[in-house]
């Protein structure tokens, strides 16, 4: 038995980094359909065929975490511990693709004329157009799919890359993400073009989730005979977890406070990045159709710096203190996106920096948990930390929509009659800030139980 699995795949550097490539294209895929509408949002508002405004688009974009928060990602990562790696991934990029269908459904020229479903959507919940909740439906199922995916990569890479170059493969699986956020940001715009035909990009992107779906079926042939040479039975791993398990990750102190670092910090990208180019068109004048190119920033800087974070992590340690860093970093960008000059130079910077935030925080947050809870049900705490993650993902958004127009009355109605009017984003910006001194405070405190417990959160990684 251990002759086998010193010889396993995951003891060859070529197949487990390859084993990675897979599972992290799969990824690549829903991060892109994840962002496709962000660039978007200006089209969507000033093109009368769709005349979404600041309520409706934050309507939609809070809807990705609905069924999450409902608790489907909770029973996806249960699902994931009891029946695998292969069973759970494959089933839920079907789920993506499914979702993001409806998604592009929704925006088609057949369904705005009255198509399939159109009265039913236009029965109910007056004050928003039929367009937007079936959007929100498609992009709330795409959000499950790609949340579950979310969670089964991380725990692949606890699987292939334990003991060895863990924190790097995190890195280089988030910075495989951020590549379909550059992407996205820059090639959306332009896809949509001048007319803002908005169904375009998400033409692609579901493409790209086919291809994405293939990869994993590749992987997942890698992953069985992983199993099959260290002889690995799914109906123990079965009796080990049991739902009591869930009792002890939710006891766990340090658990909470990187679920609320989590949350928080998120919150204070994600929602954030939905509304950037429309930031940018709004404060900064740039032209709607390359809305997305200073946001793209971000995803480039954290592609490029994220494994190197890893690196650090592995062979130095250090995650607490970075996580309080990147906290720190966070909201000096909301506060200079805030009160800061409307210089296009001052916002590629201030993105480049959100980037190596966004490069401190999460590269270091996800290997810290295998530290924290058991393996056995390793797969639950990271879903649990993302089901908490996506009640601010669901509820920032739709806030952030509402001090839009709050905070700018009429301002949606000049535009959509062609007059000239832009956004202020001050206190949208202020809300963003705030969320990300709340952070800050939990990032503290988690590093105040790693030194009380001893979880080795400040410890190299990697081990001998």
């Amino acid at each position: 038995m251990t002759e086998q699995i010193q010889n396993s795949l995951r003891d060859s550097k070529t197949a487990r980094w390859l084993a990675l490539v897979f599972v992290s294209l799969t990824l690549v895929a829903g991060y892109y359909f994840a962002d496709v509408m962000s660039p978007l949002k200006s089209m969507l508002t000033e093109n009368a065929k769709y005349a979404w405004d600041g309520n409706e688009y934050g309507f939609f974009t809070g809807a990705y975490s609905w069924l999450v928060v409902l608790g489907f990602l909770i029973a996806g990562g249960i699902l994931l511990d009891k029946s695998g790696i292969r069973f759970t991934g494959i089933i839920f990029s079907v789920v993506m693709i499914l979702g993001a269908s409806l998604n592009y459904y929704a925006l088609t020229d057949t369904f705005l004329d009255g198509g399939f479903g159109y009265d039913f959507f236009n029965s109910f919940m007056k004050n928003y157009n039929p367009s937007v909740k079936l959007a929100a439906v498609g992009y709330a199922i795409f959000g499950l799919g790609i949340e579950i995916l979310g969670v089964t990569g991380s725990r692949i890479v606890v699987k292939w890359f334990k003991g060895k170059e863990m924190a790097f493969a995190m890195a280089l699986q988030v910075a495989f993400g951020r590549l379909g956020m550059l992407w996205v940001f820059w090639q959306a715009p332009r896809l949509a073009g001048a007319e803002g035909i908005v169904t375009r990009p998400l033409a692609l992107g579901i493409l790209i989730l086919i291809i994405g779906f293939l990869t994993y079926l590749v992987y997942s042939v890698m992953d069985f005979k992983l199993d099959k040479q260290e002889e690995i039975d799914l109906s123990d791993e079965e009796e080990d977890f049991k739902l009591s398990d869930i009792a002890k990750i939710l006891t766990n102190r340090a658990f909470w406070y990187i679920a609320m670092l989590c949350v928080l910090f998120y919150s204070a990208v994600f929602p954030f990045m939905k509304y950037a180019p429309d930031l940018m068109v709004n404060k900064f004048m740039v032209l709607k159709e390359v809305a997305g190119d200073i946001p793209s920033y971000l995803p480039l800087g954290t592609m490029l710096l994220t494994p190197v974070v890893g690196l650090f992590l592995d062979y130095k340690g250090k995650s607490a203190s970075i996580m309080i860093l990147g906290s720190l970093l966070l909201i000096l960008v909301h506060l200079g996106f805030a009160y800061g000059p409307a210089s296009q130079s001052f916002a590629i910077a201030m993105m480049i920096i959100l980037g190596i935030s966004f490069s401190f925080v999460p590269g270091a947050m996800w290997p810290a948990v295998p530290k924290i809870v058991k393996e056995q049900y390793l797969g639950t705490a990271y879903s649990l930390i993302f089901w908490i993650q996506n009640w601010g993902l669901m509820g920032l958004p739709m806030l952030i929509g509402w001090a839009l127009e709050k905070y700018n009355p009429g301002v949606t109605e000049q535009i959509q009659n062609g007059i000239n009017a832009h956004y202020d984003y001050t206190v949208p910006m202020l809300i963003f800030a705030s969320t990300g001194f709340l952070g800050l405070i939990f990032a503290f405190l988690l590093k105040a139980e790693d030194k009380k417990k001893g979880y080795g959160l400040e410890l190299p990684n990697k081990v001998a």
